[in-house]
């Protein structure tokens, strides 16, 4: 039977209606007591309002109306008509809510709404490629709200009468409730979290569906995102919160930031307010207010799968490649989990798998979209209508303090910039490892070994490539790269693959000289141990000091302590590398670095990058097509392969690869694939792909199957059918057997290295980065014009450039200059400008690794304006001076007891910090622990003003 496409769009607007728990009656057939929610075709409207497609009662009463119209139709232009309906209700039907309050317009393929109790009603959509309804009960709850009114005064006031000229004639709704939120209470929060959470409500109450947070590694996304999510429940009536991420631990480490989160007001826990559940399970539970899930585990449940296989949580989509497929999955209706299950859905770390391979996932819920990401790319901005309710990029946060800054310190060989060659002959042995299991065979030359640095790790392994990085690294750390300090800052090492790792791991182990609890590998295939036991020790413990990684710390994870983090793999992909060099951009209390780090560690100032692959000289991208070469893994296309995929660039790749592990493999291990897929060997699995990617193939399949006559073309819509039969046909034995594909991961993975350990490296350069000492250069630069510029307005330069001035240098004076010179455009700090100075000029400069005062701006200063040939931390000096100062005492006649020296050294002390010292100071901390102003007055005699006009000339500045 040949339907038209509006009898079409009605049999999926029926089988929706059905989905969602609606009872479908036509007119002459009404009985709405048959259930909560009835749908009544062809309802008569008021004169003059002709029919209703579909009437929509709950509980008895009309409350909403549908419009139907063919696949393709516009919807915007039937605003108008759906509205007539909502208006032309019959008088004696006596709804709850005049006009009808929910209108529906459906093509069958996609469906619109426009709930009438907003307080601006807009229509939005809410299913792309299937027609959505929401269920009875839904519609029940929310025309059963209180009035904007009521909550307001119930919500604000607890019942103290507030007037308010809020609504009072309908039910609320979420977008009216949130029209009403209060200012954010600032309570712990950075002025950054405060910015977002405001924005970010800004952009909830003027009805925009999607919305970006910005803001760099380490500055507080997630609290931020946890103060708006709180707020949308309290102030906004918000049922359900989704907060979504990519892989299992950094659910386990959302959870613990919901769990130690005080809600400001009230000075609770989040948890002891609303009940927060992390999947772990494929059922989540009625009392759940915040669902914390992986993409993978929503996309099994709403297959409608009891369970996930927890392994699937593990990896992250932003390293797995996964992103890179081009074709989203597709996803079903799940009465279980019906489309308005959830009211806003914060996804964390976004990246380009949500608007690829998880789109129709994400796009599913008819929810407020919020994003929180650090590295944006322009298809971000896309996704989310380019609504970026906050920008906080890393130099911001830098000058905030939420941040700290990094510098680049370059380690380059011989081999790892032009690979080598072993001469064969008699005495030349070469290893060959199996990349599984490890096992090792030596044999001689026959031919010479050439190869480049791009197969370095990969086919070939120069264990004295990787140990002349590591040496250097171990020799450089105290001198150039942390001066002072005698034990390993935490150091995270990212590794190509997982034997890369064990190599890095085996060498740092043996050129340290230290044991094996001083360094870790941190992979998805360390089997002794849980990995998020090894972060939390890495995180936690003083041991390990150095943790090598593939990908699963290089996204996400929160590892405050972390101060070095080397590259020996190269990325492609700036997304990928930013969130990887964030890992060490966190801020940390100086007693806890201090814990986990020694009393050497006296405040994270900075972190540096160890790039020993030229990777930030390299151009990287913000997006990285699939290409038909080695940038996607062999797992990933055969995953994209098993969830039902026929994208032809991935099919294209697949085939390659497989042809590559055909020439490789032996006879042994082509007899265990036919085996594992039932008959065909590797080349006839890659010469299936082949054909079916062949066009003329798929046209001749075309013509055979839609019987398209002699002389004529088949449709491209034809053409497109059959390639996609002839690629899911040549798939079958690949995307049916998972033991066949684990086989051929397993195999890629078996396949020989070979272990070179006759090329001797040589180190090229070790040392600052050219663009960091350019970028510090410029900084040194910008700051010497700018007091230049200003030594006449700034009162703190004033004193520097007027001789004689008479005014002395007050603590104020500098605390206004360091807030001049932080304020943007500039969002320079002290450590900024200390740093480099000393990249410049190292010999210069004393005290790099130190904390630094605010009091070192003078030294700053008097370094910038060329007083003093030598940068010295402001309290150096102020001891230096007191040293002679107090020797010169001596000298003089003039002996101190030791009671006058232990106040004089709190005197120091405090000039050291504060610029100079008064008489009032004596009655605060520390003085005031001594016996404050009286006790000084005791100790000093009459000589006690004297004493501190000769420490504010001397020592001061």
């Amino acid at each position: 039977m040949n339907l038209t496409p509006e009898q079409k769009a009605r049999v999926d607007i029926d089988a929706a209606l059905v989905d969602a728990g609606w009872i479908l009656q036509n007119r002459d057939a009404i009985n709405l007591a048959a259930g909560p929610g009835v749908a009544v075709r062809e309802a008569k409207m008021a004169s003059g309002h002709g029919f209703a497609d579909y009437l929509l009662f709950v509980n008895g009463k009309a409350v909403g109306a549908i419009e139907a119209k063919p696949a393709g139709h516009t919807l915007s232009g039937v605003e108008l008509q759906s509205g007539k309906y909502a208006a032309g209700l019959p008088a004696s039907l006596n709804p709850p809510v005049r006009p009808l309050p929910f209108v529906y317009m459906s093509t069958g393929v996609e469906t619109r709404f426009i709930n009438g109790l907003d307080p601006d009603p807009r229509t939005r959509a809410i299913s792309a490629n299937l027609p959505h309804i929401h269920r009875p009960e839904t519609l029940a709850e929310w025309i059963g709200a209180e009035t904007l009114d009521a909550w307001v005064k119930r919500l604000h006031t607890e019942g103290t009468g507030l007037y308010t000229a809020a609504e009072d004639t309908k039910p609320s709704s979420l977008r009216g409730r949130i029209t009403t939120m209060p200012p954010v209470d600032p309570g712990t929060l950075y002025g950054n979290q405060i910015e977002a959470v405001t924005n970010l409500e800004h952009s909830l109450k003027c009805n925009r569906p999607r919305a970006l947070i910005q803001m760099a590694t380490g500055s507080g996304k997630t609290i931020a995102a946890i103060t708006a999510i709180y707020r949308l429940i309290k102030y906004g009536g918000a049922r359900r919160v989704l907060f979504l991420v990519d892989r299992s631990n950094l659910a386990k480490q959302a959870e613990k930031e919901f769990q130690g989160y005080w809600a400001p007001e009230v000075n609770r826990k989040f948890t002891e307010l609303y009940n927060v559940q992390r999947l772990s399970s494929n059922t989540i539970m009625d009392s759940s207010k915040v669902v914390i899930a992986t993409i993978q585990r929503v996309y099994s449940m709403l297959k409608g799968e009891p369970e996930l296989d927890p392994t699937l949580e593990e990896g992250s989509q932003f390293e797995s490649g996964a992103e890179a497929i081009l074709e989203p999955l597709s996803v079903v209706y799940n009465p279980a989990l019906p489309l308005e299950f959830f009211d806003v859905v914060v996804i964390d770390e976004v990246h380009r798998s949500i608007y690829t391979l998880w789109r129709q996932v994400v796009e599913y819920f008819d929810a407020f979209l919020i994003g929180l990401t650090a590295t944006p790319s322009k298809q971000t901005f896309g996704f989310f209508n380019k609504n970026l309710v906050m920008e906080y990029d890393h130099e911001r946060a830098v000058a905030d303090g939420v941040n700290v800054d990094f510098e680049i310190y370059k380690i380059r060989t011989r081999i790892t910039e032009g690979g080598s060659t072993v001469e064969a002959g008699p005495d030349t042995m070469l290893g060959f490892r199996n990349r599984r299991t490890r096992a090792l065979r030596w044999q001689s030359a026959e031919d010479d070994l050439t190869y480049d640095p791009n197969e370095l790790d990969r086919r070939v392994v120069a264990k004295d490539q990787i140990r002349t990085i590591i040496r250097t690294f171990r020799d450089r750390l105290p001198v150039d790269l942390f001066p002072g300090r005698k034990e390993v800052p935490k150091t995270l090492i990212f590794a190509k693959d997982d034997s890369h790792a064990e190599d890095i791991v085996e060498i740092i182990r043996d050129e340290f000289g230290r044991g094996n609890s001083f360094c870790q590998k941190i992979t998805y295939r360390v089997t002794d141990a849980k990995p998020e036991d090894l972060i939390q020790a890495f995180r936690n413990q003083y041991e390990p000091r150095i943790a090598v990684t593939v990908d699963m710390v290089a996204t996400g994870t929160d590892i405050k302590p972390i101060e070095i983090v080397m590259f020996l793999r190269a990325v492609k992909s700036r997304l990928l590398f930013e969130q990887m060099k964030g890992r060490g951009v966190r801020i940390i209390d100086p007693n806890d670095l201090r814990a986990v780090s020694g009393e050497e560690a006296i405040a994270k100032t900075h972190f540096v990058i160890v790039d020993c692959v030229g990777i930030t000289e390299t151009p990287l991208t913000d997006s990285q097509p699939l290409e038909r070469k080695r940038t996607v893994s062999l797992q990933t296309l055969l995953e994209h392969v098993a969830m039902g995929g026929t994208d032809e660039a991935v099919l294209s790749s697949l085939a390659s690869r497989l042809a590559r592990l055909d020439r490789q493999c032996g006879p042994e291990e082509q007899a265990r694939v036919a085996e594992a897929s039932g008959g065909p060997r590797l080349h006839d699995l890659c010469r299936a792909i082949v054909s079916g990617l062949d066009p003329d193939r798929q046209i001749a399949e075309a013509r055979s199957v839609f019987e398209v006559p002699e002389g004529s073309e088949p449709m491209e819509q034809q053409v497109g059918h059959a390639a996609e039969a002839l690629l899911k046909r040549a798939v079958e034995p690949l995307a049916t057997k998972p033991e066949l594909r684990t086989l051929l991961v397993e195999l890629k993975r078996e396949l020989e290295q070979v272990i070179d350990e006759v090329s001797v490296d040589e180190l090229l350069e070790a040392g600052a980065s050219v663009e960091a000492r350019e970028k510090a250069r410029a900084l040194v630069t910008d700051f010497e014009q700018f007091i230049a510029a200003n030594k006449d307005e700034i009162d703190a330069l004033q004193f520097f450039y007027a001789q004689p001035y008479g005014k002395r240098l007050s603590f104020n004076d500098i605390k206004a200059l360091a807030e001049a010179i932080k304020a943007p455009p500039r969002s320079w700090t002290p450590e900024r400008l200390w740093r480099a100075y000393e990249l410049l000029e190292r010999d210069k400069v004393r005290g790099a690794s130190g904390q630094r005062l605010l009091t070192d701006m003078v030294s700053l200063l008097r370094f910038a304006t060329h007083k003093d040939g030598e940068l010295v931390p402001y309290g150096v000096q102020v001891r230096e001076r007191f040293e002679n100062w107090l020797a010169q005492q001596g000298n003089r006649g003039r002996p101190f007891s030791l009671e006058q020296v232990n106040w004089l050294e709190m005197m120091r002390d405090h000039i050291a910090t504060s610029l100079e010292i008064q008489l009032d100071d004596l009655d605060y901390a520390p003085f005031a622990e001594a016996g404050g102003l009286g006790k000084a007055v005791q100790v000093f005699g009459s000589g006690l003003r004297e004493v501190i006009g000769e420490l504010n000339e001397v020592l001061a500045a």
